[in-house]
């Protein structure tokens, strides 16, 4: 199905487009660089147990896998999807606010429930951004895509040194601090206008469009990533907490979680002279045995004796665990999704992501709470299958090349 032509209003870069999205990614990672490692641990200093912990950090992950989707579409019918970026940064401020409420289990789960329906868009949000400017002005989403990691990695380290202070009761003001900055930064979006839809197409043939989306190569290989990515909720969840208990500072502990990142930096940094060539389902599958050989390694650093440098050296497979894994699912996209589609596939990755990563730290609780570090050997089975849903993606592939991809030799460069 072939696009319309570019309008010239349409082949016109706004002024500082990669430095404006580049800004984007920073505001809404540096928050993420406070939630992810830190928010554990101030559920802990409130008195929660493992399991309550795990429904308050799933629940929010099995909302936005149903509401995520529906606002990315949404977005791709907007007149700009930066409007709709800045609507979900203003709620999701407002929202965070919730947690200077006394924190009882019912409040912090509600709070983190309606938060997750607008924090979690604005990734995907950004990326279908991003991805409208990849393919109009040949930009590069690594290049853009790099400072949100470095502002992760930024945040985990101040973080951590705020904490050692203040302790973990600073979180929330921590957290409303960098969502009030990804509100600026949201209103700084480029305006690109609605993106480009096939015209004079009838209703059904837009319809046979929207179901090329769900092909099996593409269901396969965003489920495949979904899994491997989940098996990183046991982390997610319970790391911090883990290392707390072994006696690391928070200090330590944000240092930890910044070199994971700076290994992601530099996968970014490297990937397209090294993997640049490679096939999205090769990236993935590096990606998958890497997570399976992470997990394996978690439980064995303490009983070596290896303590902190051992953590090191295994939060340095970050880069290709999770670094190649979110370069190959954008790969995949932009390589395989025609423009008009790419909100809506943001939204389908977006659901096997979240979902999958949604029933593992669910469960992670009780796995913490039977089996400790060595939940981590489960994670290890967890990665394996998503490792084997790429494989049969990459099968498929094969198989059947002009079916595999979604649009597949129909896409046009834009």
């Amino acid at each position: 199905m072939s696009l319309p032509p570019l309008q010239p209003e349409q082949r016109i870069k706004p002024p500082g487009f990669e430095l404006r999205i580049s800004l984007i990614y920073g505001a809404i990672f540096a928050s993420l660089g406070i939630h992810l490692p830190y928010f554990p641990l101030w559920l802990e200093a409130e008195g929660f147990n493992a399991e309550q912990i795990g429904v308050i950090l799933a629940a929010p992950m099995f909302v936005r896998v149903i509401t995520t989707p529906v606002i990315s579409a949404m977005a791709d019918r907007a007149r700009d999807r930066a409007n709709i970026l800045v609507a979900v940064s203003l709620a999701s401020l407002a929202l965070s606010l919730g947690y200077f409420v006394p924190a009882s289990y019912g409040v912090v789960l509600a709070i983190s429930v309606l938060l997750a329906i607008v924090w979690a868009p604005q990734v995907p949000l950004t990326d279908s951004l991003a991805l409208s400017g990849v393919r109009r002005f040949r930009s590069s989403y690594t290049a853009m895509r790099i400072w949100g990691s470095l502002a992760f990695l930024l945040a985990s380290v101040v973080g951590g040194a705020i904490l050692s202070v203040l302790s973990a009761l600073a979180v929330p003001a921590m957290i409303s601090t960098g969502l009030a900055i990804a509100c600026i930064a949201a209103f700084l979006a480029p305006r690109l206008g609605p993106p480009r839809r096939p015209a004079g197409v009838a209703g059904a043939a837009v319809l046979a469009s929207s179901t090329r989306l769900f092909g099996l190569y593409f269901m396969l290989f965003v489920a495949g990533t979904g899994i491997i990515n989940a098996s990183h909720g046991f982390m997610f969840a319970f790391v911090s907490i883990y290392w707390k208990g072994i006696g690391l500072g928070d200090t330590t502990i944000g240092a930890l979680w910044a070199w994971a990142v700076v290994a992601e930096v530099v996968a970014f940094l490297v990937f397209n002279r090294i993997l640049g060539r490679v096939s999205a389902t090769t990236v993935m599958m590096i990606a998958g045995f890497a997570a399976i050989l992470r997990w394996l390694a978690y439980p064995l650093i303490e009983p070596a004796g290896l303590g902190v440098f051992g953590f090191f050296v295994v939060q340095s497979l970050h880069a290709l665990s999770t670094g190649l894994l979110l370069i190959g699912l954008q790969k995949m996209i932009s390589e395989t999704v025609p423009e008009e589609r790419t909100g809506a596939a943001q939204g389908v990755a977006f659901f096997a992501v979240g979902f999958s990563m949604a029933v593992v730290t669910l469960g992670s609780g009780p796995l913490y709470e039977r089996l400790g570090i060595d939940g981590f050997y489960v994670m290890a089975v967890v990665a394996a299958l998503g490792l084997a849903l790429i494989a049969a993606a990459s099968l498929s592939q094969r198989n059947h090349p002009h079916k595999s991809g979604v649009g597949g030799d129909t896409i046009e460069p834009s």
